[in-house]
């Protein structure tokens, strides 16, 4: 007979290893190219010493003259708080009931709620790889209140059907019923007494709910943040990375450009080039018009996609658009208290009665921080333009 206790041994011994594995690799590609460790952990927060340049102790003299003075390296320390990863799942008490005395059906339940837990999971750890760390999802340009309609910039893959957004001025909580990635909108189930009393206006942005500069920092945080685990930009630097916003068309030149700056200024080799699906599509044809061949390579956790000269050019659609991130994935680690676990109270259950409602949940939850040990090795092309306005001469006569 299936019981709350057979149910969290299931959750403990037999779910949570898979769920971590898919939330660790597969989860998005970029994630499975990042190492993660449990080191440089002190309490709350990672405390990393990232070198600043080389050593100089280094010169020529004469042969009986004095040796180069001695000179470390510098060192600055990276101070970052890790962020706490929730998932959650929810079980009612008549669905338990219901499936008490047939294991399948139980199996067959505790499946679905997994793979919903995994999905979202999935979509919000890959947003959140490509955001700044503030939460910011897309920002509103306009609201109609006639059908709850909110028309917004920035990226609309970042939204999705289900998900809770609130706006930060006032904590307002909205739900989504309806995303239109053609018009940019997003629809809510609101009242529209709520969306105009909420002050929802042009220019706010809007977050996960409860999640305001709370997520981890993720690429474009390296691009836009004026303060980088606890460093100003301003007086430091060495901190920025790579940014070009000037292209005016995708090319091989464009792209071995941005490459050998970060060569042959900071010493960075790009393994990894993160794009939009658009722009990706941009690159294939430009191959095709120049008649080359289009390399395959795949990736840790099973992905597969196109190269220049050997480096992976994935397109991920939580890429801003127009954008194209270098990176050299060997910089990056994923900083973590633990792996993921479920909450457990003081007597160790996992799934817990939700007060006034007849249902059960369990926590699943992570202590971690993405670091960058080199943000200056990184690059990154912006608005870029999604035609081929270069002029492609025709060869095909030979000549």
């Amino acid at each position: 007979m299936v019981t709350l206790t057979s149910a969290e041994n299931a959750l403990k011994e037999v779910y949570l290893g898979i769920v971590a594995n898919q939330l660790n690799v597969a989860a998005n590609p970029l994630l499975a190219q990042i190492k993660r460790s449990t080191n440089h952990i002190y309490g709350k927060e990672v405390r990393k010493a990232a070198p600043i340049g080389i050593n100089g102790g280094i010169g020529a003299g004469d042969e009986a003259g004095a040796l180069p003075t001695p000179s470390e390296t510098n060192y600055a320390s990276f101070i970052a708080e890790l962020k706490n990863l929730y998932g959650k799942i929810e079980i009612s008490d008549k669905a338990l009931r219901a499936t008490s005395n047939n294991v399948n059906s139980f199996i067959n339940l505790l499946n679905d709620e997994m793979e919903k837990l995994i999905e979202s999971s999935n979509f919000n750890l890959g947003r959140m790889l490509f955001g700044d760390g503030s939460g910011t999802l897309v920002t509103v340009q306009s609201v109609s209140t006639i059908n709850k309609q909110i028309k917004v910039t920035g990226n609309i893959n970042n939204v999705v059907e289900g998900m809770v957004v609130q706006n930060p001025a006032n904590s307002q909580l909205f739900h989504i019923t309806y995303v239109d990635k053609v018009n940019n909108s997003i629809y809510v189930s609101e009242e529209a007494s709520q969306i105009t009393g909420a002050g929802i206006q042009m220019g706010i942005k809007l977050v996960v709910q409860g999640s305001k500069d709370k997520e981890i920092t993720g690429i474009e945080g390296l691009f836009s943040n004026t303060t980088l685990y606890g460093l100003t930009k301003t007086d430091n630097r060495w901190l920025n990375p790579y940014s070009d916003s000037t292209l005016t068309y995708l090319s091989d030149a464009a792209i071995q450009t941005v490459i050998d700056n970060l060569e042959d200024n900071t010493n960075s080799n790009i393994n990894y080039i993160a794009t939009t699906k658009a722009i990706r599509r941009l690159y294939q044809e430009y191959l095709g018009a120049y008649r080359r061949n289009i390399d395959v390579t795949e990736l840790a956790g099973g992905f597969k996609t196109i190269t220049y000269n050997g480096i992976p050019v994935v397109g991920d659609k939580f890429v801003n658009p127009n954008t194209m991130y270098f990176l050299n994935t060997d910089d990056f680690t994923m900083y973590e208290m633990c792996d993921w676990k479920w909450l457990e109270d003081e007597s160790g259950r996992i799934l817990k009665q939700n007060p006034n409602y007849p249902t059960y949940s369990a926590t699943l939850v992570k202590y971690a921080e993405l670091v960058c040990e080199k943000p200056a090795g990184q690059g990154k092309l912006s608005n870029i333009a999604t035609t081929l306005t270069e002029p492609v001469e025709d060869d095909s006569t030979g000549s």
